[in-house]
């Protein structure tokens, strides 16, 4: 009874909190996480009112598996914007972006945390400054989705901006694998090639032979269904079923081995549109599902963000330092990049804008960090990052769009017209 309750009133409240979000002229994503801030423990559940809100933060963790599908979904719909024909035209520009970016990002982080280190010793080890480093290249796609898909954001920018955030997934990933076995050698004194280069590729081929699997196999599955009510809920099944294989780990030769759940399901959702010639129907139907799914994910993300890092002065300082090297690696690293791949001038001067928000990639990230010796305050400085980001982040990503002109200046109707860029201003 508790959790339906719970569940209902996140739903409801995050709905609800939308129509304040529009008055603001804020992105959706924004309300859903300040519903979840005050239905959190901090607030409104910390008051034990009839159920209402979360007591603490081990009931919104008790939910996790819904943020897990949420971001399988994600993921999934990600995956169909790498379709042949985007990718012959801005392949090579999404790949130098999002690798370039990554890494001058992880950069410039390093640098300016192990500057800190050298200034005051006794507030963050060498260890967990270049893992606070690798951490800072993730860009989370949930915010970024949901941004682009609300306002019906619709161009060259939007569509470099998809194939970006979801190859920064994979890039992260190697970046963070490599400075983490880096840490812990310096912590242990032992230092393994095998961790450090093996892992994280075995890592990555798994996530996307399994992946380019469940894509033929759903599309194989699909051909037998004619109904759209059916062929909708074999693709639901798929991607739960496809973030359920995700979730497996197992060793070799005493190689640790696992999957990417955003990796299998952006590859998912890959194959899948290039080779079924109704994908696009049929993800159109998907997102219409997804919506409550995705709204409940950024109402928990909003519970579960722990106030209590605030009244730390040292985490503070910290994340201040690491939110301002981020936020010039990412701009400085996109617009490089773009610079040097020939984009636009429009989107050379905005998209590092958007690859702002980060969120559950990162906290992934730094539970594992929590293995260091400090590592409590990685995990702190990602938990006042993201509280920050992603209530800023999915506001300066529309203005972003806005200022590229891929999406309307907002109308009464506008915000829910499809946006093709030949749109009359709303009335």
């Amino acid at each position: 009874m508790q959790i339906l309750i719970q569940l209902a009133v996140s739903l409801v409240g995050g709905l609800l909190m939308t129509r304040l979000a529009k008055v603001l002229h804020l992105p959706d994503v924004t309300a859903y996480l300040v519903a979840g801030l005050l239905l959190g423990p901090f607030f409104i559940g910390g008051l034990h009112f009839f159920n209402i809100g979360f007591n603490s933060l081990e009931e919104v963790e008790g939910l996790d598996l819904i943020s897990q599908v949420a971001l399988g979904f994600i993921a999934f719909t990600i995956g169909n914007e790498f379709r042949l024909s985007q990718l012959k035209q801005m392949g090579k520009q999404a790949i130098t972006v999002g690798i370039l970016q990554a890494v001058v990002t992880t950069v410039l982080v390093d640098i300016a945390l192990v500057a800190l280190h050298f200034i005051d010793p006794e507030l963050i080890s060498i260890s967990s400054a270049i893992t606070l480093g690798a951490i800072a290249a993730a860009t989370a796609p949930a915010a970024t989705l949901m941004v682009v898909r609300q306002y019906k954001a619709e161009g060259p920018m939007t569509s470099l901006l998809l194939l970006v955030v979801a190859i920064d997934d994979a890039v992260g990933l190697m970046l963070f694998s490599a400075s983490f076995d880096i840490a812990v050698a310096l912590e242990s004194g032992q230092f393994s090639l095998v961790v450090l280069i093996l892992e994280p590729l075995i890592e990555i081929a798994l996530s996307l032979a399994l992946g380019s699997f469940v894509g033929w196999l759903l599309f194989r599955l699909e051909k037998y269904f004619h109904s759209r009510s059916k062929r909708l809920s074999i693709s639901i099944a798929f991607v739960v079923f496809t973030v359920g294989l995700s979730m497996a780990e197992f060793e070799i030769g005493g190689v640790h081995c696992g999957f990417s759940l955003l990796l299998v399901c952006m590859m998912t959702g890959t194959v899948f549109c290039n080779i079924c010639d109704f994908s696009e129907e049929l993800m159109e139907r998907v997102d219409g599902w997804t919506a409550p799914v995705l709204a409940l994910f950024f109402v928990l993300s909003g519970a579960g963000l722990d106030l209590r890092i605030l009244s730390n002065p040292m985490v503070l300082l910290i994340g201040v330092v690491y939110i301002i090297a981020r936020s010039l690696g990412k701009y400085f690293g996109a617009y490089s990049s773009c610079a040097l791949t020939h984009c636009s001038p429009s989107i050379t001067k905005h998209l590092g804008i958007t690859l702002l928000p980060q969120a559950g990639v990162a906290l992934g990230m730094a539970l594992t960090a929590t293995k260091l010796s400090d590592g409590a305050v990685v995990r702190n400085v990602v938990l006042f990052s993201v509280l920050v980001y992603e209530l800023v982040g999915p506001a300066l990503t529309k203005r972003a769009l806005v200022a590229a002109g891929e999406i309307q200046a907002e109308g009464r109707t506008s915000a829910r017209r499809k946006n093709k860029g030949k749109a009359q201003p709303a009335a």
